[in-house]
């Protein structure tokens, strides 16, 4: 599908949240991923955390992140298995007004391509809340590059035909 160079790129604010019992900032590759990503689109880093794999924290975070206006697309890496400490997916959807399920369709799909059926351990999501896109990615560098360079490039590019997330942001909070 094509960029179409006569409309005029749209840089969105994007929080990364890294979610991880074991990492620390310093050696968050995923992290790191999604941030050089971001950047080299065009996009703004709003803020970047790490928490661990406590649904309470990730909570505290994604709605500190939903009540502020300079954020309008969250991206989590991590916690999206089906190990005892990984809540992710239930956080978000309970935090999600709308799924996009969609999403981890199609991220699923792209995964079994390049790692065959071990993707069907992902549980990576995508909704709304409040006027913010979230989206929940495995821990993986290489899921966060396959997410970004799959899906989340062209969806958060407002030239991408023939239709986008950006240029659906102003309507997703009529009523």
């Amino acid at each position: 599908m094509p960029i179409d160079p006569e409309r005029a790129f749209q840089p969105v604010r994007i929080a990364i949240l890294t979610i991880s019992d074991r990492r620390k900032l310093s050696d968050d590759r995923s992290g790191d991923v999604l941030v050089q990503r971001a950047q080299d689109a065009g996009h703004e880093l709003a803020d970047r955390k790490l928490v661990t794999d406590d649904p309470n924290r990730i909570a505290a975070q994604v709605r500190s992140w939903l009540d502020r206006d300079d954020v309008d697309v969250i991206i989590a890496t991590g916690g999206t298995g089906i190990t005892g400490r990984d809540s992710t997916p239930e956080v978000f959807n309970a935090i999600y007004e709308k799924e996009i399920p969609g999403f981890g369709e199609l991220f699923r799909w792209l995964s079994y391509t390049k790692i065959g059926t071990s993707t069907i351990q992902s549980r990576a999501s995508a909704g709304v809340a409040q006027g913010t896109y979230l989206f929940s990615l495995p821990g993986s560098p290489g899921a966060c590059k396959d997410a970004w360079d799959d899906i989340l490039a062209t969806q958060l590019d407002s030239r991408f035909r023939p239709c986008n997330f950006v240029e659906l942001m102003p309507r997703l909070m009529e009523t």
